[in-house]
């Protein structure tokens, strides 16, 4: 759930990785953390597992003022892949502002993609939260790969949900920004839609994306 103060002008938004084991949610993470603007950026933590890479959850906090004042605090975690976890996934889930599923676009994962997505599906409605409402992104990672499946299928099947839908390699970088100023100008339209506030608070979101995306281009 968004937490919104306007007397305080305090911002906090939750927003969460989610996918099959290895798909690259942890490496998106890694990737963001390296590609942020430095100033006011927190700590990475990590749990780390032989069984599975983040046996908990990655947190990655950014801590911004705006030009007017907004205070905002964004919160990035990822849930671990393996199904033994799911009590931890819902936990992780709870509240949440938006979602990212990272698939993998290995041809021999798509029966994986769509099994955790439909669990995923699945523990939102178990912790309140509505699929359709959610502002969620559907990241194809990976795509550095061999015998991957085609982009061009990739959206025949997927678009129709009308979500959208990102290629990436968090592993070489690339369209990891981009799948995260996606989901970032969802959340913040939801936070927009709620609140009904003024056309200054566009203002204030673009010039916090454009301030902690402020790298050298991917």
């Amino acid at each position: 759930m968004i937490e919104f103060d306007e007397q305080q002008k305090r911002l906090v938004l939750k927003l969460v990785y989610y996918g099959p084991a290895m798909s690259g949610k942890t490496t998106n993470l890694l990737t963001l953390h390296d590609q942020l603007a430095q100033e006011g950026r927190g700590e990475l933590m990590m749990l780390d597992t032989t069984e599975d890479r983040t046996i908990y959850f990655d947190l990655l906090p950014f801590f911004y003022v705006s030009p007017s004042g907004m205070k905002i605090k964004l919160k990035l975690y990822t849930v671990p892949g393996q199904v033994r976890h799911d009590a931890t996934r819902k936990a992780v889930l709870g509240r949440a502002d938006g979602v990212v599923f990272v698939a993998d676009s290995r041809t021999e994962q798509m029966a994986v993609n769509f099994e955790s997505f439909g669990n995923l599906e699945k523990n939102l409605a178990m912790v309140g939260l509505s699929i359709e409402r959610l502002p969620l992104v559907l990241q194809f990672n990976k795509r550095d790969l061999p015998e991957i499946v085609s982009e061009d299928e990739i959206r025949r099947t997927w678009e129709p949900s009308g979500l959208p839908v990102t290629m990436a390699s968090a592993l070489q970088g690339w369209g990891v920004q981009d799948t995260f100023r996606t989901i970032l100008n969802l959340t913040f339209d939801a936070v927009n839609a709620r609140y009904e506030l003024t056309g200054r608070f566009g203002v204030i979101r673009d010039d916090f994306i454009a301030t902690i995306l402020r790298t050298v281009p991917e």
